[in-house]
């Protein structure tokens, strides 16, 4: 399926929960925000319903996300008849780790076929400012250590002024164990700014210890970001850096809230609402014309540089991450 500037759009990016056990600074206000009630949330059979619809139009890859998508009840058995879909190709989840152990086993059963952790330190004191619990970042580093070998694994860190001491101690993880670690820069979602974390200066310092870290020339996973290896390590670096190198002319995503807004661009506010038509009895092709619809509305490019243009003003647990 392409949009209307012949983007080809295969990869839907659903939320399954906008709760969360963490609330990290750069996601969520300081005081909290309103939840969704349980019943606007989609139901799994509302998003299995919006997945066979997707897949039909020809997006084949999916990231299960949240919130935290692990503290929905289900999410196992949600991945596994996602994975059924016809013409799926690809289901991965987002998540932050700390519920990952106990469920491990079972998601590889269901088919997962890769898991994304996000850990934007390794020093527990300020992991927890970060995220406002009491929770540890060696806590995610044994869900990490699970995952690597067994699974496709990918750490995400998001780039923070305070954090900027961990950058070398994070891309070691890429040389101790078969992962992936990539940098991303903040995004100002939520009526926030930019928290300022210069990405430009990432594969310098990353050189001084790699010397010989170099663009990886094929294709890894779904997303934008841009890869880096070296023989030092056994997993790759990656760079994602939506605000200052937009990636919007190659964009391939759309994502669904959990409570059913269809967004072709994570920047705006604009979306297509997919619940009256999952709950209103709508027959399939209705809801296939929405999706394409949406699709072909997709902007060409986001407007996090340009202070005049409404952005979002949900924060990420909203939206999905």
């Amino acid at each position: 399926m392409r949009d209307a500037l012949g983007r080809e759009i295969n990869y839907l990016r659903l939320s399954i929960t906008d709760r969360c056990n963490l609330r990290c600074r750069y996601c969520m206000p300081a005081g909290g925000i309103p939840l969704s009630a349980h019943s606007a949330l989609l139901r799994y059979e509302e998003l299995l319903r919006v997945a066979r619809a997707a897949a039909a139009l020809g997006i084949d890859r999916f990231k299960v996300t949240g919130g935290e998508p692990l503290v929905r009840r289900g999410c196992t058995d949600f991945i596994r008849a996602l994975k059924a879909v016809s013409g799926v190709r690809q289901v991965t989840l987002t998540t932050n780790g700390l519920l990952l152990p106990p469920l491990l086993d079972e998601l590889c059963q269901a088919g997962l076929d890769s898991v994304n952790i996000s850990l934007d330190t390794l020093d527990n004191a300020q992991y927890q400012r970060i995220t406002r619990r009491m929770h540890t970042a060696d806590d995610v580093l044994a869900a990490v250590r699970q995952c690597a070998g067994r699974l496709p694994t990918r750490i995400n860190a998001v780039l923070l002024p305070e954090t900027a001491d961990q950058l070398i101690s994070l891309a070691r993880l890429a040389e101790q164990l078969p992962v992936d670690v990539r940098f991303i820069e903040h995004m100002p979602i939520g009526g926030r700014k930019a928290l300022s974390a210069a990405s430009s200066s990432v594969l310098d310092r990353l050189r001084t210890v790699w010397p010989t870290l170099a663009p990886f020339g094929e294709r890894r996973g779904n997303g934008p970001a841009r890869y880096y290896s070296t023989p030092a390590l056994q997993g790759y670096i990656g760079l994602i850096q939506a605000v200052s190198h937009s990636f919007c002319a190659d964009c391939n995503r759309v994502r669904l809230t959990s409570t059913g807004i269809l967004k072709p661009c994570l920047c705006y506010p604009q979306g297509t609402d997919l619940k009256p038509l999952l709950r209103g009895g709508a027959a399939e092709n209705a809801l296939s014309t929405a999706i394409e619809q949406a699709v072909w509305a997709k902007p060409a490019a986001h407007c996090f540089t340009r202070t005049q243009y409404p952005a979002e003003q949900r924060s990420m647990n909203q939206i999905g991450g």
